[in-house]
Formats: structure tokens, C-alpha cells, sequence
């Protein structure tokens, strides 16, 4: 066990930490060079076409010919931030690094955060000094600024041409502790770990049709092996391991996995929900309550995801079903609506979270679906005295039946070129953004913290804030406690009914702005129909802006080269007549991609 090091790598997105994995593999010869290829960790289409890392990926190399490194490669976006904090748990040390382009980051900061309430070893490791735009020794003073450490205990590496590489693996070596060395209230006596029953932390999971579920463990103490009868502590589940391996970065199998080490239980377990990161798998005589830490990831934005044919309502519940296999972090349940039909209300953990899960909808199972405007839970106190959580703007009770609403808040840490300040306080005071501390950051940048209600934070606050800066500042966030919010429904009619899916929560002060928007944008977009429509925004009980969408029109004169006018005058007339029937009759086809363009902002 005094030959282990479990280490991580954290970072701000695009700041090359698979790219510096790559070559870790690479240089310890894990995978040979002809099989190398870009970001070999990242196995998802979707991860390598983006560019970022979306599920943690382990892998075990070999140093030295004596020492094994266990690496976490972990994902950079915010949305995944909980993934982080449990690859976090199942190691002893971390790779902090940091682009020599950019300097630290906001998401730098708050995985550092995690890493350091966990007693971690920290290795401070700025990347891509190759680069012609690299400020390395302006980098190397911020991050020892920020650990108090000293400046040439920061190392330099390329994860492009491979310097450094060498010098970072022997510092892992030297600085990282072994597993043995790890003590923990929740853990226990780690001379004893071996002898102890089996204890091991889930901190990532997949599916697989064949084996199903297959969970990536960390053993804490004790010994696991083919065909040992274990539990799910957290869901109680009891399950006998069919096979245990390590990575390399492909599954290989083995004998056993011991203290200390990481590796795979294949459970065979084909229902979704038993497996969660965080949970922790024993053995059943095991008394002991699951190690400390475990939490429930809780949504944070909630769409309607509809197919767009009925037809399709079933392979919609069980490819959903199937993606919560592999992410527990998903949540849907069933709901209607007169228009849409059957679909699923749906929670995620940020915008990206919903983008991919979607995307991975479309692609991975072939499905044509229609996604709801985002939002976030509310409480709303009703006049009668009775409390309801809404997830769903549809589900908004009218403005009369209130009595006061509250919304989850956020603080967020900004960071940013102090030439882009003034800007960023504009946009921060349309998103209802209360500015608290700054301070100067570096050289040339001021982080700024700010307190903020989560629905301004999702309507593409994100966006607003790399465009204003050309991409050049960064944040993060964590959710505060519920506040009173002054916002009401705003409902989208299409010839007299509202179409859930357009149905928004709005702040009453931009109530008439909204309306005007969303009434304008649908009127660019929806195809005219054979017979006249209204378009109408409706809220607080009356109708605040409309438009109307002319029909489709025959001349049915054409044939006529003279005669009467009356004649003419006949014809008009009864296509007026079969208009009025056709609107009576009728119903707007409302195309998918119109749903997408009124969804996605301009």
C-alpha cells in the first residue's frame, strides 16, 4: 500500500487537464504510442467534439516499475461541481492546475475550496507554458499568492510537448501521502485497513446492457473479490460482485481490489436509482453507517422534455430511464399537457447539465423532442395560507390567488479584467445582481462577489458575461437560502390558448419587456397558417401585447379576365366565409424547431 498514490486534477474548463493526462499516460508508458490519440480519457462523442470532459474517468498507470498511480481525471464546468467533490473523497492529493494563459480562475477557487476542507495534498502546476501568450512567472506569483506557498514550489508544464511531465510525476511520488497514511473520523485505522471488513466510496458510476451497473470505487479498508455478497448502504440494495477490475484506462480484471486502491464492482443491477455517487459498498454483516459526506445532488434548473410524435412517449421514459443509469444526478417525472401530450418535468444541475442530457436524447436514442423554457423551483405561499413548490411555469398559480413568493438565490464569484468592470456592473444590475466585496486579483484583474436570484442567473447570465468580456472572465456559484421574489406567470397564446411550453416566470418589473420579446420573437418564426392567428402575451390577468399573423391567401380571381366585379366580389366572399370556418375548425401546427428558436435566446 506504501506504493499508492490516488491523486486528481483540478481546474477551471480549458485549462488542459486532459491534454495533461494524455501525456502522463503517454510518459509512463500506460498506453502505447501508437494507440494515443487526443483526449484518450474522454470516451463520450459529445466530450471530444466540445472539448471538455463530462464524465470522471479513472485511470491506473505504473511508474518506475514500483509505483501506482491512480488518477481521477474530473470534469472543469460548475454544473458537474458535485462529481468533483466526490472524486475529492477518494483520493489523498491534487493536481491544481492552471492555464499560464488565463491565471487563476473562479472555478479554480472553488475546487480548491473542496480540496483544502479535505486536507489534501496540493501540487500547484501551471500548464501550457509553451504557448506564445503564456504569462508563466505572472501566474506562478498568483498561485502562490493564493497557497501561500513559495514561488518555485509551482511547477511548469506543457501538456502539449511534454515538459515537465517527468519532474510533475516525481513531485506526486514525493509529496502525495500513500493511502496507508490516511486517517479520517469516518474512515478506519489505516494499519489495520486491509484486515478490516470492506468499506468503499462510489465516486462515479456506469451502465452497461450485458453487466449492467458498474461502480467506480475507492476501498477505504478491507478486500473485495469476484462473487462477494455486498450492499448499497444509502439504498439498501444487496447485490453479489460479478467481476472487480482496475483501468488501464480499459477495464482489466483481477483477482481482488485491496486498501487503497481504485477500481470497478460490476453489479449486475438493471434498475435505476439503486447506484449513486457518494454511496458507499460493504458487506452485508457491515453495522457501520455509510463514510460521512454523502449528499443528494439537487436540481437546480427543471425543463418539460416532449416527444414530438406521442408515438414516441414510451422510448422517451425509457431513454431517460436509461441516462439515469448512468447519471443520478437526473430527475423526471411524468406530467401532461393539452397541447404537448404526455412528457417528463425534468431536473438538472445547471444549463449545460440540460444541454447535454438533451443532446444525448437526440443522438444516442434517436429522438425528436420538444424542451420547455428553463426554470427553477418556487415556493409560493397561497392567500388561503397553504404552501406549493412549483417546478413548472404552467403550474404558476394566478397572481390573484398570492400571497408572497420566494426563489433560491446565489452568490457568485466573479473574476475579471479590470478594463471590462464597468460593463460587467450593467449587466449585473439588469440581472437584479446585489455587487458585494472586491478586491484586486493579480496584476491587471478584480474578483468580485455578488449576490444574485438563480432565475436571473439562468437567463443566460453565463452568455452576457463572456461576450461582454471577450471570453476573459470567469465565475462560479453556489445556491443560498430562499428570498422573496417579486415575479409573476407570463403566458404565450397561440389563436386563444397557451402553449405550456412557452410559459415563463418574469420579474414584475420586466414584465412588459418580456411580453413584447417573446410575442415579437414568435411572430418572426411561426410558418403563417391557412387562416389568421393571434399572438398574444397574457399576464396578471390581462392581455399586455399582440400581434397578428396574417393567412395563407389564394387569389381566386385569377381565372376571370373581365366580366361583373360582382362576380369577383362572390368569390372573395366565400373564401372569406371558409377562412372563418377554418379558424373555428382548426388548430395551429406549431413546428419543433419553433419551440427550439423560442427556448434559445438570440
Amino acid at each position: 500500500m506504501e506504493n499508492i498514490r490516488n491523486f486528481t486534477i483540478i481546474a477551471h474548463v480549458d485549462h488542459g487537464k486532459s491534454t495533461l493526462a494524455d501525456r502522463l499516460l503517454e510518459v509512463t508508458g500506460t498506453v502505447e504510442k501508437r494507440k494515443m490519440k487526443a483526449q484518450v480519457l474522454d470516451s463520450m462523442e459529445l466530450e471530444r467534439e466540445r472539448g471538455i470532459t463530462i464524465k470522471m474517468q479513472p485511470v491506473r498507470m505504473l511508474y518506475r516499475e514500483k509505483y501506482i498511480l491512480n488518477l481521477i481525471d474530473t470534469p472543469g464546468h460548475i454544473d458537474f461541481s458535485y462529481e468533483v467533490s466526490r472524486a475529492l473523497r477518494a483520493v489523498e492529493g491534487s493536481i491544481l492546475l492552471i492555464d499560464a494563459t488565463q491565471g487563476v480562475q473562479a472555478q479554480t477557487i472553488t475546487t480548491l475550496e473542496m480540496a483544502k476542507n479535505l486536507n489534501l495534498t496540493i501540487i500547484p502546476v501551471v500548464s501550457k507554458i509553451d504557448s506564445p501568450l503564456a504569462r508563466t512567472l505572472e501566474v506562478k506569483k498568483e498561485i502562490a499568492l493564493l497557497l501561500k506557498c513559495d514561488e518555485n514550489d509551482v511547477l511548469g508544464v506543457s501538456g502539449k510537448t511534454g515538459e515537465g511531465v517527468e519532474n510533475l510525476l516525481e513531485e506526486i511520488v514525493k509529496k502525495i501521502p500513500s493511502p496507508q497514511a490516511r486517517r479520517s473520523p469516518d474512515e478506519l485505522p489505516g494499519e489495520n485497513q486491509r484486515q478490516n471488513p470492506l468499506r468503499s466510496l462510489i465516486f462515479d458510476f456506469q451502465y452497461s446492457t450485458h453487466r449492467g451497473v458498474e461502480v467506480y470505487v475507492r476501498i477505504m479498508s478491507g478486500t473485495v473479490k469476484k462473487g462477494d455478497e455486498l450492499l448499497f448502504k444509502v439504498s439498501g440494495k444487496k447485490f453479489t460482485a460479478l467481476e472487480v477490475g482496475i483501468f488501464t484506462p480499459e477495464e482489466k480484471a483481477k483477482d481482488s481490489l485491496s486498501a487503497g486502491e481504485i477500481g470497478y464492482i460490476v453489479t449486475g443491477i438493471k434498475e435505476p436509482g439503486v447506484a449513486s455517487v457518494g454511496d458507499t459498498v460493504a458487506t452485508l454483516q457491515d453495522t457501520l453507517p455509510p463514510i460521512k459526506g454523502y449528499l443528494n445532488p439537487q436540481p437546480v434548473v427543471w425543463s418539460s422534455v416532449y416527444p414530438e410524435s406521442q408515438d414516441d412517449f414510451e422510448l422517451l421514459k425509457q431513454s431517460l430511464a436509461k441516462l439515469k443509469l448512468s447519471d443520478s444526478s437526473l430527475s423526471f417525472e411524468e406530467e401532461s399537457s393539452g397541447i404537448l401530450g404526455r412528457g417528463y418535468r425534468c431536473g438538472f444541475l445547471g444549463m449545460l447539465h440540460l444541454e447535454i442530457i438533451t443532446e444525448r436524447l437526440k443522438r444516442e436514442f434517436n429522438l425528436s423532442i420538444i424542451i420547455s423554457s428553463p426554470t427553477i423551483q418556487y415556493q409560493v405561499l397561497l392567500k388561503g395560507g397553504k404552501t406549493e413548490e412549483i417546478y413548472t411555469p404552467s403550474a404558476f398559480p394566478e397572481d390573484y390567488k398570492i400571497e408572497k413568493v420566494f426563489e433560491p438565490w446565489a452568490a457568485i464569484k466573479l473574476i475579471t479584467p479590470s478594463r471590462f468592470l464597468g460593463p460587467l456592473m450593467t449587466i449585473i444590475f439588469e440581472h437584479e445582481g446585489v455587487v458585494g466585496a472586491s478586491e484586486n486579483f493579480g496584476e491587471d484583474r478584480v474578483s468580485v462577489s455578488v449576490e444574485m436570484p438563480l432565475r436571473e442567473l439562468m437567463r443566460n447570465f453565463f452568455d452576457k458575461v463572456k461576450s461582454q468580456t471577450s471570453g476573459f472572465a470567469s465565475l462560479s456559484y453556489h445556491l443560498l437560502n430562499l428570498r422573496e421574489a417579486e415575479v409573476v406567470k407570463l403566458e404565450i397564446l397561440v389563436a386563444g390558448d397557451p402553449i405550456p411550453a412557452f410559459t415563463k416566470i418574469v420579474s414584475k418589473k420586466n414584465i412588459q419587456f418580456e411580453g413584447e420579446a417573446s410575442v415579437e420573437k414568435l411572430y418572426r418564426i411561426l410558418p403563417r397558417q391557412m387562416f389568421v392567428i393571434k399572438i398574444q402575451a397574457q399576464a396578471m390577468g390581462r392581455i399586455i401585447s399582440s400581434r397578428t399573423l396574417s393567412a395563407f391567401k389564394k387569389d381566386v380571381t385569377q381565372h376571370m379576365y373581365g366580366g361583373d366585379i360582382t362576380r369577383k366580389m362572390k368569390l372573395r366572399e366565400k373564401q372569406k366565409k371558409g377562412k372563418l370556418k377554418m379558424k373555428s375548425l382548426g388548430t395551429v401546427n406549431i413546428p419543433q424547431d419553433v419551440f427550439l428558436k423560442m427556448v434559445k435566446s438570440e
